[in-house]
């Protein structure tokens, strides 16, 4: 785990973020509570991932771009396990996404500025497209793109798009390990 200035790791209501030493948080990260980040994943700057009332998980080789918003939401009686945030390995986040109590299954993709809310699946090579609003309890079946605000099914994918998407999961792990590498060398930024 790198130690980049500027970057908040803390603990709350018992639960630490257990971060893998391979992964890449960049500076102006915020990671609170229950959250799990495993190989080779990238959380980019200046995103927010708080686990104070359910868990985060972000899976190996996936990457949280920069600005994005990831929470989870409690137990309730109609839900007993409340909604955790889960993220597969190798899914790609866009920038500025929020996402809520959802899951992204491996090799989902959720586009620049959406929205996933609770309950919602984004099944594995499934896509929501840039800015799209996917309302809660909404499944994205795998090789399927939906966009719009509300989202629907648009069209199934095709095998080009799947392969640019793994094309870009690897791109992230490359970036990644370039910017720590830059960062290490600058050495720690003065308060």
């Amino acid at each position: 785990m790198n130690s980049f200035p500027h970057v908040t790791i803390a603990a709350i209501n018992g639960k630490a973020p257990r971060i893998h030493p391979s992964a890449f948080i960049a500076p102006g990260c915020r990671i609170i509570g229950d959250v799990e980040i495993g190989p080779e994943a990238s959380v980019w700057y200046n995103c927010v991932l708080r686990a104070d009332v359910n868990r985060i998980v972000i899976g190996a080789r996936s990457n949280i771009q920069d600005g994005t918003v990831i929470h989870c939401d409690s137990p309730d009686p109609r839900h007993p396990e409340g909604f955790p945030t889960l993220i597969g390995e190798d899914v790609l986040v866009g920038h500025m996404v929020m996402m809520h109590g959802c899951t992204i299954l491996d090799r989902g993709f959720v586009g620049l500025s959406a929205t996933v809310m609770n309950g919602c699946v984004i099944e594995s090579d499934g896509m929501l497209a840039a800015g799209a609003l996917l309302t809660p309890g909404k499944r994205i079946a795998a090789r399927q793109l939906w966009g719009g605000r509300p989202a629907a099914f648009m069209r199934d994918l095709t095998d080009l798009a799947v392969t640019e998407m793994q094309i870009g999961v690897r791109h992230y792990v490359a970036n990644a390990r370039a910017h720590r590498a830059a960062l290490e060398a600058d050495g720690p930024a003065p308060d």
